[in-house]
């Protein structure tokens, strides 16, 4: 699995979330739970995981759609 990202911007999530779905990318979001139960000092960022093979895909996605670089 290749890291995505990592952010604790619930919005960005949910955006990230709804491109990859709509583009058929297969994802995972990694520490959202626990991102919630250590509070709001922000050590633990979740992150969105893509398989391997779609790192490239996904990645254009987010650039496409000014999310990255």
């Amino acid at each position: 699995m290749a890291e995505l990202l990592r952010t604790n911007d619930l919005g960005v999530i949910s955006v990230v979330e709804g491109l990859l779905a709509g583009a058929e990318i297969p994802y995972y979001v990694s520490d959202r739970n626990m991102s919630v139960i250590e509070g709001s000092i922000g050590a633990l960022q979740p992150r969105i995981l893509v398989p391997d093979e779609h790192a490239d895909e996904a990645r254009e996605l987010l650039t496409d759609a000014e999310l990255g670089h």
